[in-house]
């Protein structure tokens, strides 16, 4: 086999490979609290030191976060998340999850108890959305 043979087999070998990769990639699942990206800092668990020092933030704030906030203009404008029971960490959407997100915060009765079900692939503190839907 030449060189050329060689190298052409390997590279078709290997993109296929890519791509059954990416074709087995499952969606996850995660639970919480629909938030914008301007008010998640806030949703942050953090000691305040003091007279009086006490833990601030985490899914109790994220909770008070109501559907009047969440269609403020600056807080569209940074878009949407969701913060996560299972490890108290926000995960911003990626476009199409920030248009879901604001789809559904329009369309939805409820004016706070904005818990969601997200589902979608996470690479790190992102996640790519697939489907979103407000919890009963």
């Amino acid at each position: 086999m030449s060189i050329r043979r060689l190298f052409e087999w390997s590279l078709v070998t290997g993109c296929a490979a890519f791509a059954l990769l990416g074709a087995d990639a499952k969606p996850t699942a995660v639970q919480g609290v629909l938030i914008d990206k301007e008010c998640s800092a806030r949703a942050e668990t953090r000691m305040v030191s003091g007279s009086n020092p006490h833990l601030e933030g985490g899914m109790l704030w994220a909770y008070t976060h109501d559907k009047k906030c969440l269609l403020m203009p600056a807080c569209q404008r940074t878009g949407y998340g969701v913060f996560t029971y299972e490890s108290n960490k926000f995960l911003a959407f990626d476009a199409a999850g920030n248009q879901k997100a604001l789809a559904l915060i329009q369309g939805s009765k409820k004016d706070d108890d904005m818990r969601v079900e997200v589902a979608g692939e996470i690479d790190g503190d992102k996640i790519k959305v697939t489907s979103l839907k407000l919890l009963p």
